[in-house]
């Protein structure tokens, strides 16, 4: 692995993803396909029908096996954590929520184990295997396909209430507000004339965030997917299956919830919808909705800084280019604008007609 931190994934050629494969008693076919992802290196690697030593796999690990090679073949899909960004405890913590999930027979793509462990290392990256999973993003229009969401995230929750994180993020104004903001403002990343408006719609933006997490201080935490937009769902033969759950943590149910409803001048039905669903397995505290619009906005900034923050990682340039325009700021300026007056807003009334 490279040791420059501006170059994490630099090492990162097709020998040495197949090798890591390899090293847990897979026999790759060579095939190595790149599907889309930033923060992680994510790829689609084929198997041969024999798959070698079977006798290290364990669990998931040798069910996929022993189906690769009755199959003739297949594949499996490999992800390389971002050096620096978890601790191995985090990932680990990570694992074992998705296999309480999985445990309580919802819908996720949990890691493969091998050798009783899900988290593996080679040339000094960490990795770890998951079963290929087909699918589409769900249709959010759709009554039904709603309803069945919200049933699905109320099962999840009950069983994310039913212990703690220890060694993930939680979900605060600081770390996902603040932070971010600071960095942009404190680098070069602003056209000297547009700093001081972001700084002043960023500072009002926050403080009325603070002020509606501060009026709710008894709301519930609990351990939540943390990044549940319709790419990381999966929908196939009238199921949602919950993909990727590397940004899990603590916070409101909201946050689960949320980016399923779409922007708030509309999201009326979809958000009675979702708790018609949701309803079914978890009471939702409606004064979380006053929410919403302070997550959407952290998230616009957490957004934001994260992109500035890797930046020295050739992918983000190539896919952001427009980052290192006037125009991006101009754009995030308005947004923010916008954010001040949906605040002024009462919250959304999913019983609205």
């Amino acid at each position: 692995m490279t040791d420059g931190a501006e170059t994490p994934f630099a090492g990162l050629d097709p020998d040495m993803i197949l090798a890591a494969v390899e090293a847990l008693g897979l026999r790759a076919d060579g095939r190595v396909l790149a599907l889309n992802s930033f923060e992680n290196r994510v790829y689609r690697v084929g198997l041969e029908g024999e798959t070698g030593n079977e006798e290290r796999a364990t669990s998931g690990g040798a069910r996929f096996a022993r189906m690769a090679q009755g199959n003739g073949g297949g594949a499996v899909v490999v992800k390389f954590y971002r050096p620096g960004r978890w601790s191995d405890e985090g990932i680990r913590e990570e694992h074992a929520f998705v296999a309480e999930l999985a445990a309580a027979d919802i819908s996720v793509v949990a890691p493969l184990a091998f050798a009783g462990e899900t988290l593996h290392r080679h040339a000094g990256y960490r990795y770890a295997l998951f079963p290929l999973r087909g699918g589409h993003a769900p249709e959010l229009g759709d009554r039904d396909v709603l309803r069945h969401l919200g049933r699905v995230l109320g099962r999840l929750h009950a069983v994310g209430a039913g212990a703690r994180f220890a060694h993930r993020p939680v979900l605060d104004v600081e770390h996902f507000g603040h932070a971010p903001i600071d960095f942009l403002l404190d680098g070069d990343w602003l056209p000297d004339d547009l700093g001081e408006n972001v700084a002043v719609l960023a500072d009002a933006v926050l403080e009325d965030v603070e002020e509606r997490f501060a009026a709710l201080p008894d709301i519930a935490m609990l351990r939540l997917h943390g990044d549940c937009h319709p790419g990381n769902i999966l929908w196939r033969d009238g199921h949602a299956h919950f993909v990727d759950l590397d940004d899990c943590l603590t916070g409101p149910a909201v946050q689960d919830l949320w980016m399923l409803a779409g922007r708030r001048e509309d999201s009326g039905p979809a958000w009675r919808w979702l708790l018609e669903g949701y309803g079914e397995f978890r009471a939702f505290d409606r004064r979380e909705l006053a929410l919403v619009e302070p997550l959407r906005a952290l998230r616009l900034l957490h957004y934001n800084g994260w992109i500035a923050r890797r930046w020295h990682d050739p992918a983000f340039p190539a896919a952001f280019p427009a980052f290192a325009t006037r125009a991006w700021w101009e754009a995030l300026i308005g947004q923010l604008q916008e954010q001040l007056a949906a605040f002024a807003e009462p919250p959304v009334d999913p019983d609205a007609r």
